[in-house]
Order: structure tokens, then C-alpha cells, then sequence
């Protein structure tokens, strides 16, 4: 007790000590703030709220393709990828295919979710395509034309070698591929993020620091294909990319490893790489390496799958870094720093084996190794422009129906379109007419022989064209366009060709429907009233069908129709025409038919020219003097006030046309040139130098009028200044007219006021030298219009109403498909002098097998945008009604008198040729044509005196069956046209020859191709045939069959197009066969295995190969189990990022 201690009063006056409450709660917080840095550092590693929350949101941003049009369909505005593959133009190319006959069958639609990220201003997040351009199907739905860009890429992971993408993820993003966090969001790199952020925050501060990249590949992916221009502008871009990449990150489930590989294997397939010069936009390191270094991309993949220090893999693996390298500013390293490439490519060889990424060995290599740029970056063009020319003609239409104005353009587009062309007879037929300039072939398709090829004929010099149309439902159907031209000129639309009696087609029709309108005003008159019809002396034409309706029993149309094909003209060449302002002679082809008197089924069948040349007068005649008030009523009254127009039209016209002489001669000169070649041409004549001198130069004084006249005079000294001053008075500017001086100086006047108004108007073109000489060329003509001889202003006038006239018969051509803006005024129009188009004939004759319909031609029957995607666009082409172009009745006559054609006349080589089963003949009809184009230079009595040889065609327009329609045309330009003496007997030969081609398509039975084992059979048959077993004999042999070899003729040698032919069949048989389409027309034909193509012998198909191997297993589900660290390896074996 002595101990313890006795309280003071101090301390018995404290207060009782409290709990250290404050202790644990600020325990509690620190723990809490730990635990939450700890998820917070978890969840910026492995992710797993962020994979929860999107991949949940991420079922709901769908779409879906529905039937019918979206009126409101999104599509972006902006972003190099969505430019290219014409997502952004879109609305665009369905507005003008809807203007087109086009309609809108099926488009995606986006779910509300979907819409909100749109309206939000992110990136619509679906899986994108890599790959992607233009597919072009034929009417089987087989590829006809496939333009991948870019055209070196990586089909999956796997194919990438690893060396490839672990360098890949060095540089740009190690962590990407690290398997230990299974749902990792590869958008954001959190550690390189707040480093670039801590970097721009100190370039504030010192504007010359170097600012490291934050992005990861999915950012860089989402900038370069989707924002403008490919760039990052602001911060709301960035975060835009990094939102967008998240999204899409997650779109199939929680885990993304698979979405991570796929992010590798889309940035080496899609990255940027500048533009090549002759190659374009590079996109890729596959393109990359052949268009900057001329590499072969599957040669790289192979080298480096299994790198090894030689030479040739160190060399490759370099020029692969170089492309990954100088993503970052592609343009600069590429184009203008291709030595700072080389020396940064080494910089992060050195850094790539201190990683471990590479060997030390192999970095040695690829330093050793330099960067070596191509020379010439233009694409490999495969083949020869012809064997491709179909669907090059496609690719031309659908651009122009899209309006983009370059191929370029067009083949880069995310876009399939279905055509009407049957690829397998295409082939054939192009196959069969590029064959025609081997002799071998054109013997055996007996294409020698009289009014056909000739032996010593240089058979390159013929272009062959032969196009094939189907009339269905649909409309007329394009199956075949081939010709053997190696150029991008169609001559089938393109050319304006001479295509001789081709032309009476067009004659004889508007003869039928002439006949056709006046059956139909009269055919109901009676007999009394007919002949009471005021009918002038030259409508020879109205004159029969008075007669005939007076006469006929039955009025009806048909029985009218072949009685006017049964009238009768003579064939004799001995009358002279005036027609065309001149006189003319006409030739039949056979002289056997100059005696004779035809109908016009005779001289249809065997193509007579002047039956058709006095049918035409009475087409033309009928058209002058239809009416009673017109030209007759012109022509007889010599105070009509309409003669006055016409002498005056007659007057401009002629004015002009001597004015385009003029203008032709002079061109190119000065004013005081053209002056002097205008003085030179006169003789040394004062009367003649003076009026043509005072008119050009009026304001000249006396004296230099005199220097002029006495340097042109040959004794100039025989005249005085007495006679100067004379000469100087009376030809003055005031004292003749244009049309006096023009008589005095003996030139055309014409001639003279333009050399003149040159003088004053150096610049002046064709139009305003036209406005200019208006009143003048009434002028020069006064002495027609105010004359006393009426028969020289009746010849005028005829003429002019003949021009009329065939300007109604143009019109009425014109809604025959012909294709040109005006006719040659001259009754030679009837045998061809006009001109026309093999395509605008078959379209003709189309029209004739349809009854007089006509079909819209259709090319493409379906356009599909964006297959696979939210902007997923199907249009397909609207069926047109038929438009009627002639009545049935004179379809009905037409099609018997061409069908006389072939039986009986010009084209009979080809009747029976098309047998059907039952042993009959498939109907067929046409019309020959031969067109020798000269340029002839006649002498005043008529004769020539110059010929000169412009070109040579041979035509044959035709149906087969009811279907089926077409025309072949054979070309020879230029002056080597006049060593060719062929006629259309060559082109009616040709389509003989290619029967076997046609057929399966024409009649529908074609046999299946054989099977695996019936080739197996086959090729042991060959095999074990004896030695020198002698060929069966036949005819020629289908298109694409071997051809027979003459008797002891040499082995020819294998052409390289052979040889690359074969080289393509192997590769192509060793594919596995595609399953053939549903065919795209209705009523679309028997589905038929491909026609043989062209030597070598027909390929076919061989067995299936074995199926690749199975897919690999997707990846496991996320555990727990750890996981290899990437940086740990032995020596030299090489850092792995990507397992």
C-alpha cells in the first residue's frame, strides 16, 4: 500500500480517456482504396467487367438483310475504306440504278442498339472484310470475273508465318496476343497509352519532344480504314477509334483471342502502303512486297515459315520489315526516305534479336541484305487483252451505269453483279474465232475456197465478231459477245462498218410497213372510192395498192403483204439514177442476174442490189409525192412561193459544204499564207490579180497596188500607169458583187470571202465562219434562185426533197434500231452505203424473231452491294414490257423470206445444219451482207479514175429457232482489205463451223461432263492405244477439239498461250469444283456443261481432291491456369508474342 501512488486533484479532475474509433475507419479506407487499385489494375489488365458489359451489349448491335427497300438505310460519310469499297457512295449508285430500270429486292436493316452506336457518332461494329472488289457471275451464277484487293493476302492466322507476326507485334503491340488474359480488351494498352498522354502533356512544355504512339492495332485499324482521310485530328478521333475497337472487340462473346488473331491477320492484309506508281492505292504487306519490290508474296511466306539465315530468306524477311516499318508514314519512307528505310530496317534488326524475336544469326543476314525498290510497278497482265474482253465489256457497263468514271475505281468495290453471258459457249466461240489465224484450223474449217479466204491470205489482218442473244421474259438476254480483236475496241458496238446488202433488211421492212399504213387508210374503201384517189405519176407505190385493194378478193393484211413481196422490178445495171445531187450506176454482184425480172422473195434470197435499188426509189418517190399538195404541186408551178425555200435551202446547203473544202484546204495557214496560195493558183492575169486583190485588201493605194500587179505579171512593162490606174478603178471594192468577182477571178466565191474574212478573223471557227457567210452563201447562188430555167431549179429542188425524204426514212430506221444520226441521201443506202452495226442489226433481227416486238437487250440481271454487311444492297433488274415495233403480219413474211435465205439462197451452207432429235431441222433464217469499201475518185464522164481500198466486211445477221438470235461479222481494215475477195459466205461458214459450240446452249442437250472415273478410263484407254492407230475420221472437229494435222506437214511448236493454257487447266483442275448455280434468267435454258474451249484439247474436270484439313479447334474457355511467360526462351530460339 505504501506503494501505490495517491491521485492529485489534478488528475482526479480529467476526463475519462475515449475508443480510438478514428484508427479503423481510416484502416478500412486505406484497405478499401487498395482493393479497389487492385480490381482497378486487374480490370485494366485482363478486362473482365469490360468483356462482361460489352459482349452483353454486343448481341444486341445486329442486323439483317430483309426483303424490300430501307428508306432509311445508314451508310458512313467518310473514311479511306469505306470510299474504297463504295459504301459511301451507295445511296448514290442505288439512286441511278433505280433510274435505270433497277429495283431494290433486299437491304440490311440494323437494330435500334446498332442505330444508337450510328447516332452516337462510333463506328458500326460488325466483322469487316479484308478482302473485298468486284465478282462478276455468268447467267449459271459460275465466276466469270473476280478482282480480290488486295490480291496477295493472308486466308487466315495460320497462313502468317510466325517470324512475320511476332516482329508485327514488337513493334506496334506485345501485348496483344498474350494468352493469360482470355477476355483482355486489345483496343487500349493502358501502360503505352499514359505514356504517349505524359509525352504530349511535356511537349506543352518543350514543343521539340518526340511524342511515342498510344495506339494499338485494332485503333490503328479503325483510324485508317474509317476516319477522314485516315488520320487522327483531335482527341474526340482517338477516343472515337478506341470505343469503336472495344465494341467490336467483344462482338462475339467475352473472349477475344480469336478477335485478337483476326486483328493481326487484318492489319498485315490491310495496311496502309501508299500508292505505287502503276500500280495504285497498296493496301497490305502481300501487295506491299510485289508492288514496292517486285516479290512474290507466297515465295516470302514459304522462305520465312521456317526462317533460316541464307541470303534469300534474310533478304525477304527485310523487305518485310521495311513495309511494316514505314506504316507509320508510308508516303515519306517509301517514296522520298527509301535510305533512311534501309538504316531504320537495321536499327530494329538489332533490336528484333535482342528480343529474341529473330536469331543473332539471321539479324547478321538481313543486315548484310540492302532494300531493293522495284523498277516497275505495273501489274502482270495475264493473258491477252481478247480472252478478256467480255467481261471487260461488263466491267465498262457497270461502270457507267454507277457512274464511276475508272475501272480502277469499279474493280475495288465491295460489289457482285449477275450477266446474262453463258460463260462456257463464250469461251468456246472467243476460243474458236482467236483460232482462225492459224491455217491448220481455217483448213479444216474449210474457210478456203472460193468467196472465202484464199491461201497466201495474212490471217491476222481478219477481226472476227460474233454476238448471241436469247429472247425470254426477261428481255433479250446477251449470251455470247466474242471477237479475236486484241484491242479495247468493240467493233460489235463501236465501229460503223460497210455491211453491203445487210441494209436491204432495213429497206424491206420499211417497204412492208409502208404497205402495212396504207393498207390500213385504204383497205376499207371501196373500189369506186379508190379510184377516185388523186395518185401522182411517180408513186409507183400508192399506184399497187389502189390496184390491188380495187382488185383483192380477201383485203386482209397477210395476203396483202406477200403479194407485195410477189411484185416485180428488173435487175438490169444499164439505167442510170439521179440520186445523191448526181447520177449513179448500179452493179449486181452476179452478173447472170442482170437480165432478169424478180419478185422480191428472189431478190431478197439471193441479195440482188438493183431490185432494191428501184424499191427504194419507190420508197423515196411514195415519200415525195404522197401528198397532192406538195412536191408535185412545187415542181409544176413555177411562181409556188415554196421553190423559193428550197432553192435557198439548196443554196445553204451546197454553200456549207463548199465552205468545209475551203476551210480543210487553208487550215493550218496564216492570213497572208492563205492569201498567197490563193494568188498563186490564178494565172498572171491584170483583170483576174485585180479582183481578187481589191476584194482581200481594199484599203491598198494605187502604188501598192501597182508594186503587186507587176510582180505578178510576166511583162509588166507592157503597161503603163494609164493602165494601173485603170485596172485600180474598175475592180474596186464598190463595184462588183461576190458572185461577179468570183466569175472574173474564176474561183468559186465562197472560197474568196473566206480567205478574206480570215484575213480579218485569223481565230475564227467553223461555227462562226458559218454564222458569218449566211447571207453570202444565199449570195453566190442568185443566179439559180432568179433564173429563167425552170428545169435547172427543178433538179435542185428534187434534190432537196429527196434529202426530205430520207430524212423520213431515217426516223422510221431510227425505230429500227439503227444506230447513226443521218442517212447517206442516195438510193445506194438500200445496199449498204449508210453503214451500220453488227449490234444494232441483231438487235433488228431480234425484233424479227419476236414477232415485231422488241425486248430490252439485258446485260445484267442483279447488282449486290455490300453482301455481309450493315449497308447489304441487292437490286435486280426490272422486267420491261415489250415494245411493239411492227405488226406480227410482217414479222410472219419477214422471217419466211429470210428463212428462203438459208434454205435456198446466199446463206444455204447452212441449212439442216442445227438437226433436232427427231430428225428435223431447227428453223433457222438471215440476212447475208458484203460491203467492199472504196474511196473512189470518178472522172467528169463518169469513169473511175482512182480506187483505193478502205476496208472489207462480211455480215450475216440470223434466228435460230424461236429464241435465238444474232449476227457474225468478219473485218478487215485498211488498205489490206483489197488482197481479201471473200463475201458474207465466210461469215455464214463460221457459224456453221461453230455449231458444236452452239448447240448445247441453242438446243439444251448437252451431255453431263464425265465423271472422275470415266476420265480414269479415258486416259488408260490412250494410254494403252497401239502406237500410230490412225485418227477416226471427221468433220471439224467442236471448237476447243484437237485438229487434224496434215500429211506430213511438221509438228508445230507449242504456242506460249498453249502452254500457259494447259499450265492454267492443271492449276485449275487440282481446285475443287465449284457446284454450278442456279441459273439467274427465266425462262433460263437446260443448265449445259461447258462447250470445249479452244486448243489444246478440251479440258475437263478431274476428281475432287481431298478436303483440307480440319479447321483448328476454337479456343478453350477462359481459365485460371497459368499460362508460359513470352519473354522466357532458350537462346536464338526466337521470342513467340503470339502463344
Amino acid at each position: 500500500m505504501a506503494d501505490s501512488k495517491i491521485p492529485t486533484p489534478d488528475e482526479e479532475k480529467l476526463p475519462p480517456k475515449k475508443p480510438k474509433r478514428h484508427f479503423w475507419l481510416w484502416v478500412f479506407l486505406f484497405f478499401l482504396i487498395l482493393a479497389g487499385a487492385v480490381v482497378a489494375a486487374y480490370e485494366l489488365i485482363a478486362s473482365p467487367f469490360q468483356a462482361m458489359v460489352l459482349a452483353g451489349y454486343g448481341k444486341r448491335l445486329t442486323f439483317q438483310s430483309e426483303a424490300g427497300e430501307n428508306a432509311s438505310l445508314r451508310t458512313p460519310v467518310a473514311g479511306p475504306y469505306d470510299i474504297r469499297l463504295g459504301y459511301v457512295g451507295l445511296p448514290e449508285f442505288v439512286k441511278r440504278l433505280k433510274e435505270q430500270g433497277f429495283e431494290v429486292t433486299q437491304q440490311a436493316r440494323v437494330s435500334p442498339d446498332m442505330a444508337r452506336i450510328d447516332d452516337f457518332g462510333l463506328f458500326m461494329p460488325y466483322k469487316e472484310k479484308s478482302v473485298a472488289g468486284l465478282t462478276l457471275h455468268d447467267c449459271r451464277g459460275d465466276v466469270m470475273f473476280d478482282s480480290p484487293h488486295p490480291s496477295h493476302s493472308y486466308a487466315d492466322f495460320d497462313a502468317v508465318p510466325a517470324v512475320i507476326a511476332n516482329t508485327l507485334l514488337f513493334i506496334e503491340n506485345r501485348e496483344l496476343l498474350d494468352p493469360n488474359h482470355p477476355q483482355r480488351n486489345p483496343a487500349v494498352e493502358w501502360d503505352r497509352l499514359g505514356q504517349a498522354v505524359l509525352e504530349k502533356a511535356l511537349q506543352a512544355i518543350d514543343p521539340s519532344r518526340n511524342v511515342p504512339g498510344g495506339s494499338t492495332l485494332a485503333t490503328q485499324i479503325e483510324k485508317y480504314r474509317h476516319s477522314p482521310d485516315g488520320l487522327t485530328m483531335t482527341a474526340s478521333d482517338k477516343l472515337r477509334q478506341m470505343a469503336s475497337a472495344s465494341l467490336r472487340a467483344y462482338l462475339d462473346g467475352e473472349d477475344t483471342r480469336d478477335n485478337r488473331r483476326r486483328i493481326v491477320l487484318d492489319y498485315l492484309n490491310t495496311v496502309p502502303l501508299a500508292a505505287a506508281p502503276g500500280f495504285g492505292e497498296v493496301n497490305g504487306v502481300g501487295d506491299g512486297l510485289y508492288a514496292w519490290f517486285g516479290l512474290d508474296f507466297d515465295r516470302v511466306n514459304r522462305l520465312l515459315k521456317t526462317p533460316r539465315p541464307s541470303p534469300e530468306a534474310a533478304r525477304a524477311f527485310k523487305h518485310v520489315l521495311a513495309l511494316l516499318i514505314s506504316q507509320r508514314k508510308p508516303s515519306y519512307y517509301l517514296l522520298g526516305g527509301r535510305q533512311l528505310l534501309n538504316a531504320a530496317a537495321d536499327t530494329h534488326l538489332r533490336l528484333l534479336a535482342a528480343a529474341k524475336v529473330i536469331s543473332p544469326a539471321f539479324r547478321d543476314a538481313a543486315i548484310r541484305e540492302h532494300i531493293a525498290f522495284h523498277s516497275n510497278g505495273k501489274k502482270k497482265i495475264d493473258g491477252q487483252y481478247v480472252e478478256n474482253k467480255a467481261t471487260n465489256s461488263l466491267r465498262a457497263e457497270l461502270s457507267g451505269r454507277l457512274g464511276v468514271s475508272r475501272l480502277y475505281d469499279l474493280d475495288r468495290l465491295d460489289v457482285s453483279a449477275s450477266a446474262t453471258l453463258h460463260a462456257p459457249t463464250q469461251r468456246a466461240v472467243a476460243s474458236f474465232l482467236r483460232r482462225l489465224s492459224d491455217p491448220v484450223v481455217v483448213e479444216a474449217a474449210g474457210l478456203y475456197g472460193h468467196y472465202l479466204l484464199e491461201q497466201g491470205n495474212d490471217l491476222a489482218k481478219p477481226i472476227y465478231s460474233f454476238t448471241l442473244y436469247e429472247n425470254t421474259d426477261d428481255g433479250a438476254l446477251l449470251r455470247v459477245q466474242a471477237d479475236n480483236l486484241n484491242q479495247p475496241f468493240d467493233i460489235n458496238k463501236g465501229a460503223k462498218l460497210d455491211m453491203g446488202s445487210s441494209a436491204k433488211l432495213r429497206t424491206l421492212i420499211t417497204y412492208l410497213q409502208l404497205v402495212t399504213e396504207l393498207h390500213g387508210k385504204y383497205s376499207n374503201l371501196s373500189r369506186a372510192n379508190l379510184y377516185k384517189l388523186k395518185v401522182a405519176d411517180k408513186d409507183l407505190l400508192m399506184q399497187w395498192v389502189v390496184q390491188y385493194l380495187a382488185n383483192a378478193e380477201d383485203k386482209t393484211l397477210t395476203p396483202m403483204l406477200e403479194a407485195a413481196m410477189s411484185r416485180t422490178y428488173s435487175a438490169s445495171p444499164a439505167e442510170s439514177f439521179f440520186t445523191g445531187g448526181g447520177v449513179h450506176r448500179f452493179s449486181n454482184f452476179h452478173h447472170d442476174d442482170d437480165h432478169k425480172v424478180m419478185d422480191m422473195w428472189e431478190a431478197t434470197r439471193n441479195s440482188v442490189n438493183l431490185p432494191f435499188i428501184r424499191l427504194m426509189r419507190d420508197i423515196v418517190r411514195h415519200f415525195i409525192y404522197r401528198d397532192p399538195k406538195g412536191a408535185a404541186q412545187i415542181l409544176a408551178d413555177p411562181e409556188d412561193p415554196r421553190r423559193d425555200v428550197y432553192l435557198k435551202q439548196f443554196a445553204d446547203k451546197e454553200g456549207k459544204s463548199y465552205l468545209a473544202r475551203f476551210i480543210k484546204k487553208y487550215k493550218g495557214l496564216k492570213p497572208e499564207e492563205a492569201a498567197s496560195a490563193l494568188l498563186n493558183h490564178l494565172t498572171a492575169n491584170p483583170k483576174r490579180l485585180a479582183a481578187v486583190y481589191r476584194y482581200l485588201d481594199p484599203k491598198a493605194d494605187i502604188s501598192t497596188f501597182t508594186s503587186f500587179i507587176k510582180s505578178r505579171m510576166n511583162n509588166p512593162a507592157a503597161f503603163d500607169e494609164g493602165d494601173f490606174q485603170y485596172l485600180f478603178d474598175t475592180y474596186g471594192p464598190d463595184k462588183f458583187d461576190l458572185s461577179d468577182r468570183g466569175y472574173i477571178a474564176q474561183i468559186h466565191p465562197l472560197e474568196l470571202w473566206l480567205v478574206g474574212y480570215l484575213r480579218a478573223h485569223p481565230s475564227a471557227g467553223w461555227s462562226e465562219i458559218v454564222d458569218a457567210s449566211a447571207n453570202q452563201r444565199i449570195e453566190v447562188y442568185d443566179w439559180l434562185i432568179n433564173t429563167s430555167h425552170k428545169n435547172a431549179q427543178d433538179i435542185r429542188i428534187l434534190s432537196r426533197l429527196e434529202i426530205e425524204a430520207f430524212q423520213e426514212l431515217h426516223k422510221r430506221w431510227r425505230r429500227l434500231g439503227y444506230p447513226f444520226g443521218s442517212l447517206v441521201p442516195s438510193y445506194a443506202t438500200a445496199i449498204g452505203s449508210s453503214a451500220d452495226r453488227p449490234a444494232a442489226l441483231a438487235e433488228l433481227m431480234g425484233v424479227i424473231a419476236n414477232d415485231g416486238e422488241k425486248l430490252a437487250p439485258v446485260t445484267l440481271t442483279r447488282i449486290e452491294f455490300a453482301a455481309g454487311t450493315p449497308y447489304h444492297t441487292m437490286l435486280k433488274r426490272k422486267r420491261q414490257a415489250a415494245e411493239r415495233i411492227f405488226p406480227t403480219e410482217i414479222a410472219t413474211v419477214v422471217k419466211q423470206a429470210l428463212a428462203n435465205v438459208v434454205n435456198e439462197g446466199t446463206a444455204r451452207r447452212l441449212r439442216g445444219v442445227f438437226a433436232l432429235d427427231d430428225g428435223t431441222a431447227l428453223p433457222i433464217g438471215g440476212k447475208t451482207g458484203t460491203g467492199d469499201h472504196r474511196l473512189e475518185v470518178y472522172a467528169a464522164n463518169g469513169t473511175v479514175i482512182e480506187s483505193k481500198v478502205m476496208n472489207r466486211t462480211a455480215t450475216f445477221a440470223f434466228y435460230l429457232g424461236s429464241r435465238f438470235f444474232g449476227v457474225m461479222t468478219v473485218f478487215v481494215p485498211g488498205e489490206a482489205a483489197g488482197a481479201f475477195h471473200f463475201t458474207s459466205a465466210i461469215a455464214v461458214q463460221i457459224v456453221k463451223d461453230m455449231e458444236p459450240a452452239l448447240r448445247p446452249l441453242i438446243l439444251g442437250n448437252e451431255k453431263p461432263e464425265p465423271g472422275w472415273k470415266e476420265l480414269v478410263a479415258t486416259f488408260d484407254a490412250e494410254a494403252t492405244a497401239p502406237l500410230g492407230s490412225p485418227p477416226k475420221a471427221s468433220a471439224l472437229p467442236p471448237p476447243g477439239a484437237p485438229l487434224p494435222t496434215p500429211a506430213n506437214a511438221p509438228t508445230p511448236p507449242v504456242s506460249a498461250e498453249s502452254a500457259k493454257s494447259t499450265q492454267t487447266a492443271t492449276k485449275a483442275a487440282s481446285d475443287k469444283q465449284k457446284p454450278p448455280g442456279k441459273p439467274l434468267v427465266k425462262p433460263a435454258p437446260v443448265e449445259p456443261s461447258e462447250p470445249p474451249p479452244a486448243p489444246p484439247p478440251p479440258q475437263v474436270d478431274k476428281p475432287d481432291p481431298p478436303p483440307p484439313p480440319a479447321a483448328p479447334p476454337p479456343s478453350p474457355p477462359a481459365g485460371h491456369e497459368k499460362r508460359p511467360n513470352p519473354w522466357l526462351g532458350s537462346e536464338g530460339e526466337g521470342f513467340n508474342f503470339m502463344r
